[in-house]
């Protein structure tokens, strides 16, 4: 047995909350975690939505059925399983890359502060795009994830990238998937490699929380 890949044209979709006005400072791209779907999640940034920034919210590329109840039918989209991943990961980055551009298709770059928000599976989609891809991203927000460990901060263009970033990790502290052990984990791996990083805890569980997503906000202004 041989196994092939071949290049296909497919279509995808994002979803963008807030406005497109000469007045918009900041651009977010935000990806949702693992089994949501964008459209949902885009709602958590609702409270960023003052005029000065633009939420962009890709979706990943494989959508599936969150339940066998066939009274539910739920549907939810996943960035990537282990299966070919390293094709799945080539795929999204591309992917996110023509969402950038499309965004930016009909206006400049240089006036506004790119920010990359991942959560949950998106934070590992985050930083995969933030280093891989070709768009320009200058604030990097891993929340509730980690930086995937597969990512080698020793070599560049990965670690150069990162150093280039304000990068924040953000996380609850009732998170029952990024824990206490993980994120020392995660501080010991950057801290070894020399990427400078903001930690911004909050009191919460695996979610988007609207009082630390604002400090974040905040901070991103800075």
């Amino acid at each position: 047995m041989q196994e092939h890949h071949i290049e296909v044209t497919r279509s995808a979709r994002y979803f963008t909350l807030g406005g497109t006005s000469r007045e918009v400072a900041e651009v977010w791209f935000v990806l949702h975690g693992y089994g949501q779907l964008a459209a949902r999640f885009v709602r958590h940034f609702e409270p960023l939505d003052d005029g000065t920034r633009l939420i962009v919210a890709p979706e990943g590329l494989s959508r599936f059925y969150l339940s066998e109840d066939p009274a539910e039918r739920r549907v939810g989209a996943s960035w990537m399983t282990r299966e070919d991943r390293l094709a799945e990961i080539e795929n999204y980055v591309q992917y996110l890359d023509a969402v950038y551009a499309d965004v930016f298709a009909g206006a400049g770059r240089s006036p506004v502060t790119v920010v990359a928000l991942g959560f949950s599976q998106g934070a590992n989609t985050a930083c995969r795009w933030a280093t891989m891809g070709t768009s320009q991203i200058d604030r990097l927000i891993v929340w509730g994830g980690e930086v995937p460990p597969d990512l080698d901060l020793s070599r560049e263009p990965a670690a150069g990238r990162l150093r280039a970033l304000r990068l924040s990790l953000v996380y609850g502290a009732r998170d029952e998937f990024f824990t206490a052990k993980v994120v020392g984990a995660t501080e010991a791996r950057l801290r070894e490699h020399r990427i400078p990083y903001a930690l911004v805890p909050f009191d919460g569980g695996h979610e988007i929380d609207a009082g630390a997503l604002r400090r974040v906000a905040l901070r991103a202004e800075g």
